[in-house]
C-alpha cells in the first residue's frame, strides 16, 4: 500500500497575529454575514479564533484547495480561468507563508479563511467560487488527517532511529551479564543486550499501533460538506486519489464529527511515551552512583549550580515527566468528544491543542532519546559485581537439583534454607563449601559452582526469548530483519 503522501517543507511564520480589526476601533468590523444584525464582539472574535494554532495547517489545507478545486474543474463547477487562478493564487499564499510575509489575522478566525480571504484579494471572484460545494467542517476534517498522517510517518522513522540504537546496543553488549529484577529486588541474571531487546519489543508495538492508527484515519471527509453532503456533482474519488487517501469516509454525518483518529493516535502516543518513561525511570537509577550500571553522555547531561560534582541525568528526567502531558492530553480529547451530538459542534476547536502537542513532544522525546541511547556506555564491572547480589543464581541451583532428580518444591525449599544459611555467612551461594551445601541436598556436587556463576545463569537460558548471549544475538538479527521489512 503506498504509504504517504511527500512532506510538506512548509515552515509557518512565527510572525505576529494581526489584531482583530488591524486595531481599528471596536464597531467597525464588519458583521459576519447579513444574517446578524452587529459584528462579533471583540473578546467573542479572540475567545473564538484558532488561528494562533491551526495556521500549521496551512500547507494542508492549500493542498486540499487545490484538490477540491481540480474536482470542481473536472466536473464542470468551476471553469477552467478560475481553476488556473486558484492555482496561481495558492501557489502565491504558499510562498508567502513558506518566507513568514503571511498576514495572519484573527479577523478571518482560522487558517482556512485567512487563506481563503487572501486568495479572493489575489484573484477575486475565482476565491470567492473555491468553497463550492464544501463546509470548513468537512475542510477542517481534511486537514488535520492529512497533517496527522505525516506527524504518524515521521514518529515512525523517528521510532525506527531509537530501535536501532537499542539493537546496537544488544549486538555489542549481548555477553555482558547484569541483574534482572523483580519488585526491584535482584531476582536473576540477564544480559544486559537482552534488556534493551525488551525495550525494541515495546516500541515495535507501538510502530504497529502507530500504523493501524494510519489505516483508519487515512479516509477522505472532504465531500461531507457540513454534515449531509452537497447537490453539487462532485466526484470524491478523484480528490482522495489525489491526496493519496486510501478510500473515502462513508457516512456523511460522521466524516465531519469524528475525531476517533485523534484519539487513537493520541492513545498510541501516551502508550509510547509510558514506554519512554519506564526506560528513563531505570536510566535514571543506572546512572546513579549508588547502581553505577551506564555512564550517559556529557552532552545529555546538566550540572548543578551550586554543586560542581554533579552530574543530572536531565534528559531521562524529563522525557519522564513528559509522559505525563501527553497523558493528560488523550484524557482530555476522551473528555471533549463524550458529550458530543451529531454533526459537528465548535468544541472541536479544542482538538488541535492537545493533538498538535502530543505530536510535538512524542517527536522531540523520540529524537533526543535515539542519540542518548545510541551514545550511553554499560558498565560491565559494576553490572556484574550487582549480579552477585542477592543470590540471584538461587532459581538456577534449585533447577540444578531438579536435574538431579528432586521435585521442584523440595529443591524450592532445600535452596531456600542454603540462601538462609548463605546470608547469616554474608557470603553468596558460591561462597559457601560444597559440604555444607550438601547439608540440604546430597545430589549437590562439586560441578554445582558452574551454575552458581552470573555467567552461568545467563548462558543456560538457551531457548528463544532467554537472555543467553547466543539467543541476544539472534533476536538481534531478527529484530535487524523486521525493521528492513518495516521501510515505507
Amino acid at each position: 500500500m503506498a504509504r504517504k503522501a511527500a512532506r510538506n517543507p512548509v515552515k509557518l511564520s512565527r510572525k505576529k497575529i494581526t489584531p482583530a480589526n488591524g486595531g481599528k476601533p471596536a464597531g467597525s468590523a464588519a458583521k459576519w454575514s447579513g444574517r446578524f444584525t452587529e459584528p462579533v464582539d471583540e473578546l467573542v472574535k479572540r475567545f473564538t479564533a484558532s488561528v494562533s494554532f491551526d495556521a500549521r495547517l496551512a500547507p494542508y489545507d492549500i493542498a486540499g484547495s487545490i484538490a477540491h478545486a481540480r474536482m470542481l474543474a473536472a466536473r464542470g463547477v468551476l471553469s477552467a480561468g478560475d481553476l488556473a487562478d486558484i492555482e496561481r493564487g495558492m501557489a502565491k499564499i504558499r510562498e508567502e507563508i513558506a518566507s513568514g510575509n503571511f498576514n495572519w489575522s484573527i479577523d478571518a478566525e482560522d487558517v482556512h479563511l485567512n487563506i481563503e480571504r487572501r486568495l479572493t484579494a489575489l484573484v477575486g471572484d475565482a476565491g470567492k467560487r473555491l468553497h463550492t460545494g464544501r463546509s470548513r467542517n468537512d475542510q477542517v476534517a481534511t486537514d488535520i488527517r492529512l497533517w496527522l498522517r505525516d506527524q504518524i510517518d515521521r514518529i515512525d522513522d523517528r521510532l525506527a532511529d531509537l530501535q536501532d540504537a537499542l539493537v546496537s546496543q544488544a549486538e555489542r553488549h549481548a555477553a555482558v551479564v547484569m541483574p534482572g529484577f523483580t519488585h526491584l529486588q535482584p531476582a536473576q541474571p540477564v544480559s544486559f543486550g537482552h534488556h534493551m531487546l525488551a525495550y525494541f519489543e515495546m516500541l515495535d508495538r507501538d510502530r504497529e499501533r502507530f500504523t493501524d492508527c494510519r489505516s483508519r484515519l487515512n479516509r477522505l471527509p472532504l465531500g461531507a460538506a457540513a454534515l449531509a453532503g452537497t447537490s453539487y456533482p462532485i466526484d470524491r474519488a478523484q480528490v482522495a486519489r489525489e491526496l493519496l487517501f486510501d478510500g473515502l469516509c462513508a457516512n456523511s454525518l460522521d466524516a465531519v464529527s469524528d475525531r476517533d483518529f485523534a484519539i487513537e493516535f493520541c492513545h498510541a502516543a501516551a502508550l509510547t511515551m509510558v514506554h519512554l518513561s519506564r526506560f528513563c525511570e531505570e536510566l535514571v537509577l543506572w546512572a546513579s552512583p549508588r547502581f553505577g550500571f551506564i555512564n550517559l553522555p556529557d552532552r545529555f547531561c546538566t550540572g548543578s549550580s551550586i554543586m560542581p560534582q554533579k552530574k543530572n541525568p536531565d534528559v531521562p528526567e524529563l522525557v519522564r515527566g513528559k509522559s505525563g502531558r501527553v497523558v493528560g492530553h488523550l484524557m482530555a480529547l476522551l473528555t471533549l468528544m463524550k458529550s458530543q451530538p451529531l454533526a459537528y459542534n465548535k468544541d472541536n476547536q479544542e482538538d488541535k491543542e492537545p493533538l498538535f502537542d502530543t505530536a510535538d513532544t512524542l517527536d522531540s522525546c523520540l529524537a533526543v532519546m535515539a542519540g542518548l541511547v545510541a551514545d550511553m556506555t554499560p558498565m560491565v564491572a559494576s553490572m556484574r559485581s550487582a549480579a552477585l547480589e542477592g543470590f540471584t543464581t538461587a532459581t538456577d541451583l534449585a533447577d540444578y537439583l531438579v536435574r538431579k532428580g528432586m521435585p521442584f518444591r523440595d529443591a524450592h525449599e532445600a535452596v531456600a534454607l542454603a540462601v538462609k544459611e548463605a546470608e547469616s555467612r554474608h557470603c553468596d551461594l558460591s561462597g559457601l563449601p560444597l559440604a555444607d551445601l550438601r547439608k540440604f541436598a546430597a545430589a549437590i556436587n562439586d560441578d554445582v559452582f558452574a551454575v552458581l556463576t552470573p555467567e552461568g545463569s545467563m548462558h543456560s537460558r538457551r531457548h528463544p526469548g532467554g537472555t543467553a548471549p547466543a539467543q541476544v544475538r539472534a533476536a538481534a538479527a531478527r529484530a535487524r530483519q523486521r525493521m528492513k521489512r518495516r521501510v515505507r
